[in-house]
């Protein structure tokens, strides 16, 4: 999503990718077959969910991600103002971490207001676990910090 138009076009784009139908039960079950079979034809799995769910975990997965990204990326960029060679140690792990601050603002503000009351809820949550590693961290406790850790790790074999 950090880049848009023709020249970003990526070959197989959607091989294996998921494609999500909200509210089936108002199309016609003949649109619905043609839309399926469209997809399909590019690769893709399609789910059925209610849109509060797509909602909620849009925000989750998505969202949180780029808001995230972004205030990371003004973070380093005011530090940098100050502090000129910061970035001179930036490497693949903050390139990968920030690649999605490269968004544009005209497509993620109307995203971010139309799902606000579950972006605020994933924010919440995302700002009460930064909590927890500051609060490790400052504390000391490196057994907090490791089981904050490994309890992450676990994501690994989901994606």
């Amino acid at each position: 999503t950090e880049f848009s138009g023709p020249l970003a076009a990526i070959s197989r784009l959607f091989d294996y990718k998921t494609a999500i139908i909200c509210e089936q039960e108002k199309s016609a079950p003949q649109a619905l077959e043609r839309v399926k079979k469209m997809y399909e034809t590019l690769h893709m799995k399609v789910i059925y969910m209610h849109p509060h769910q797509h909602d909620v975990s849009a925000a989750y997965v998505s969202h949180i991600s780029h808001i995230s990204a972004f205030a990371l990326s003004l973070a380093v960029l005011e530090k940098e103002k100050n502090e000129k060679r910061i970035l001179d140690l930036a490497s693949g792990g903050f390139a990968s971490t920030v690649r999605l601050a490269k968004s544009s603002a005209e497509m993620w503000v109307p995203v971010f207001d139309q799902n606000s009351d579950y972006v605020l809820e994933v924010l919440d949550t995302y700002i009460e676990k930064l909590g927890q590693f500051r609060r490790a961290i400052r504390e000391k406790d490196h057994g907090k910090l490791t089981e904050l850790i490994h309890e992450s790790n676990k994501i690994q074999k989901i994606l």
